[in-house]
């Protein structure tokens, strides 16, 4: 009997898309001499105290496992650093594991409280694995979509039109991957009073919380009466660059930590104890440099924005994280020709904005984590490239 592996790979995994941000990928990797603004990473190095804690676990001899919930010193800093950065208290016995990345932590929430048949809202254009883990768990991703007129925020009204009796949670993503969209504090807590009246759960991703310009995060658990329907997310990655160690952690109330550490106990047991050392110190003594790379991101924000509305582009001014999302409509390509052709003309590389959601075709996601000088090189191709375009646009519409 011949054999055939697709015959045993079950329908919910095989159907699912692979990631837009990976399928664009694969052709840079084969290129040479390109510009990358595609990459969510930053291009700092983690700071050399972090670095040197985790040489020092090494020659220290730590390289075993440790507890499923992560070293209690790290969860000890985890806690300290949330009541004092962003207002919300958290037990570091109960109420905290530390995970392989964020996007364990993701998928660990969505499995602990999804059934088949739930409902979860995903306000969108946002990071994408949200929908394909929501998709796993066999509940059902309701897709929201936001708009640039209501600079991709979610609304009290958006969110009550989408509820129905089978809503179970929403995940919620600001500072915002791709869009660069926040919400203040008062804006969350408008959208808190519908979570509450309709008893709904949230999947708070802050991963990139503490890269906020021009104003102060919010932490959504800190908000009266959430915290307890509040799982929190967040990691290294992004605020203390570092991406490579894959150290995230989520909170949220002992109820649902103690059934969450079950999955973590039998998929990953802990996260590595060379990376929980250097988080720990990074915790301590990085304060400063993350200030620091903060500032550098904001002024490659300022600098990447003006450039895109010189050069014509219709552009939403990002307020978080490191990416900034331009709309391309004027060029009459869509964000998939866009990024194609930018790519093999100009070699710059972006995401199209269609990767992150069906709201998302017209625009384009590109990072600013980059240097100036490398940024700056590629709005000059991309000034190149998109003023032929608009030119060619406009003929079409006068012909």
């Amino acid at each position: 009997m011949s054999f055939n592996p697709q015959d045993f790979i079950t329908p919910g995994v095989r159907d699912l898309p692979p990631s837009g941000i990976r399928k664009f990928f694969d052709l840079v990797t084969e290129m040479k001499d390109v510009i990358s603004l595609g990459v969510g990473e930053p291009d700092f190095v983690s700071p050399w105290h972090v670095r040197e804690a985790c040489v020092y676990s090494l020659e220290k001899g730590y390289t075993m496992y440790t507890s499923n919930y992560g070293l209690p010193e790290l969860r000890y800093e985890i806690a300290q650093y949330l009541d004092q950065r962003f207002g919300v208290a958290y037990d570091e016995k109960k109420e905290i594991i530390v995970t392989v990345g964020a996007s364990e932590a993701v998928d660990i929430a969505l499995r602990t409280i999804c059934s088949p048949g739930d409902e979860v809202l995903i306000p969108e254009p946002c990071y994408v694995s949200y929908k394909p883990c929501v998709a796993l768990t066999g509940a059902i991703p309701m897709v929201i979509p936001t708009t640039v007129e209501n600079e991709f925020k979610l609304t009290p009204q958006m969110l009550e039109t989408y509820i129905t009796p089978k809503t179970k949670a929403i995940i919620l993503s600001y500072p915002n991957n791709p869009t660069g969209a926040v919400m203040t504090g008062e804006e969350l807590a408008a959208l808190c009073k519908v979570i509450v009246k309709h008893n709904l759960i949230v999947v708070s991703d802050e991963i990139y919380a503490e890269l906020t310009y021009d104003g102060v995060h919010t932490c959504i658990a800190s908000l009266p009466e959430m915290r307890d329907r509040t799982i929190l997310i967040n990691g290294m990655s992004k605020a203390f660059a570092m991406t490579g160690w894959r150290i995230g952690y989520l909170c949220a109330h002992e109820d649902f930590i103690e059934n969450m550490v079950k999955i973590h106990q039998y998929t990953m047991l802990c996260a590595p104890i060379m990376g929980q050392k250097a988080a720990i110190e990074a915790f301590r003594s990085c304060r400063k440099e993350v200030d620091r790379m903060r500032e550098e991101y904001d002024q490659r924000r300022r600098i990447i924005y003006k450039r895109m509305q010189d050069m014509g582009l219709e552009v939403f001014e990002p307020k978080g994280a490191f990416y900034i999302f331009p709309s391309i409509q004027n060029t009459g390509l869509s964000s998939e020709e866009f990024a194609g052709a930018l790519l093999k003309e100009e070699k710059v590389a972006v995401v199209p904005g269609s990767a992150f959601a069906d709201c998302g075709e017209g625009f384009l996601r590109c990072s600013y984590a980059s240097s100036i000088k490398k940024i700056t090189l590629a709005m000059d191709r991309m000034e190149r490239f998109v003023s032929k375009r608009i030119t060619t646009s406009l003929q079409d519409c006068h012909n």
